[in-house]
């Protein structure tokens, strides 16, 4: 492995490497212990803007991918490609639905970046008596809900558009 060189702007370089390359640091201490993180980066601007603007929002972007998985868009199990292709179009419906109610009925709360499955979890996987006649929909929660306020301000936001 080639050895470091340093060049005249001071920046650590590589006979490997087409350009020249830079290290940012970011090292957090809390209950759990030290945290370090290093990003290797040829990009020009402050480190702080590099770190936060492109770094973790690639990593929030990675997790909104991961995130199809968890409304099961990888079983795609049966044998035949039409029901797989079935079950992608509906894991597909299921993740752009969950983002919607995120941007729209979310904002502001404590699961506003929450991610798919915690809003199916907490918001959608919940028991109630529904109550149907000609001109109402009524959800009847317990009154042992932990998240049932969030869910009427979310039908609340859902329904005043």
């Amino acid at each position: 492995m080639p050895r470091p060189v340093k060049s005249s702007a001071g920046l650590a370089s590589s006979a490997t490497w087409s350009a020249e390359r830079r290290v940012i640091a970011r090292v957090e201490h809390d209950r759990l212990g030290t945290n370090p993180r290093y990003v290797v980066t040829n990009l020009v601007g402050p480190p702080e803007a590099l770190y936060k603007d492109l770094y973790c929002a690639r990593g929030d972007m990675e997790n909104r991918i991961k995130e199809q998985f968890e409304l099961f868009g990888d079983r795609t199990s049966c044998h035949k490609w039409w029901p797989n292709q079935f079950r992608l179009l509906l894991a597909g419906l299921a993740y752009s639905l969950l983002t919607a109610v995120r941007r729209l009925g979310l904002t502001g709360t404590e699961l506003a970046r929450a991610q798919a499955g915690t809003i199916r979890l907490k918001l959608l996987k919940i028991g109630a008596v529904i109550w149907r006649n000609t001109r109402r929909i009524r959800f009847c929660l317990s009154s042992a809900c932990p998240d049932k306020d969030l869910f009427a301000i979310l039908a609340q936001r859902l329904t005043a558009g």
